[in-house]
């Protein structure tokens, strides 16, 4: 027999509020100890500010931040860590309090998205390196390699449509070099003249042979072959929506990947 048991904690706002200084939370995961690490991107009016919190893995019961007071970063979204490297790596987020209402081009130039990448000492919980991957590169979706061994992972930048690959280079220091670029696309009928790659989620194989990544304004999910970890090679790509489709209000002008617009998915006879 399988015995399904629904049992939920609640967590107020308030307590996260007064306990911690933070109150937009964000990936939630699992630590080696089984205590529960979830990212923060903001504090309670909405201006940004990484960490994170801690709840007790049992109980559920918030015990507070995890990081070293003097050691938050300006803004935060995603981690992933190797207990066998002692390490935690997290991405930058945005202003909450700006992006709640909408994306605006007139956000760009004033720090309203971040553009750090953070490596932690997972035991001592403090800040060890800082990354700047570029202004407005607002880097999210962060993934290591799943080989508990491997000391190297990728993330994301949405606005830029950069792919950085981190991997440790020394004993205890780590580096970080492009790998992927996807181009914007010179368009016409969009809020702006450059469309650019928004890329959000970016997962791994559990045989770390392929890099999954969404690209979300241009509709597309592609393919990379990691045979060689330093140059992801697109193998796979296939549009299921997005603002670039034949027929649609935005033309495309100029585009260095494609000869031509995609054509719109159907499925049923119904255009997705």
């Amino acid at each position: 027999k399988c015995v399904c048991v629904n049992f939920f904690q609640m967590i107020e706002p308030v307590d996260v509020f007064w306990k911690c200084n933070k109150g937009y939370l964000n990936i939630p995961r699992s630590l080696p100890n089984g205590d529960i690490l979830i990212a923060n991107t903001g504090d309670p009016s909405g201006n940004a500010k990484g960490g994170f919190i801690v709840l007790d893995g049992e109980t559920f019961e918030l015990k507070g931040n995890w990081e070293n007071e003097c050691d938050c970063p300006p803004s935060g979204y995603d981690f992933c860590y190797k207990p066998r490297h002692n390490v935690l790596v997290s991405s930058a987020g945005v202003v909450p309090k700006c992006v709640g209402y909408g994306f605006s081009p007139d956000d760009f130039k004033k720090g309203v998205f971040g553009r750090r990448l953070n490596v932690w000492n997972l035991s001592c919980r403090s800040l060890t390196q800082c990354f700047d991957l570029g202004e407005d590169s607002l880097p999210l979706s962060v993934k290591f390699l799943h080989n508990p061994d491997a000391a190297e992972g990728y993330v994301s930048c949405a606005l830029s449509g950069i792919v950085y690959r981190f991997y440790k280079c020394e004993a205890n220091n780590w580096a970080v070099e492009e790998v992927i670029r996807i181009p914007a696309k010179d368009v016409t009928g969009w809020i702006m003249p450059k469309m650019p790659a928004f890329t959000v989620d970016l997962i791994i194989s559990m045989d770390d042979k392929y890099l999954y990544l969404s690209n979300w304004l241009h509709g597309d999910i592609r393919q990379y072959e990691l045979s060689k970890t330093c140059k992801p090679r697109l193998v796979g790509q296939v549009f299921v929506g997005g603002s670039i489709l034949r027929g649609g209000p935005v033309a495309v002008c100029r585009d260095e990947e494609l000869k031509c617009q995609p054509e719109p998915l159907v499925i049923k006879v119904s255009s997705v």
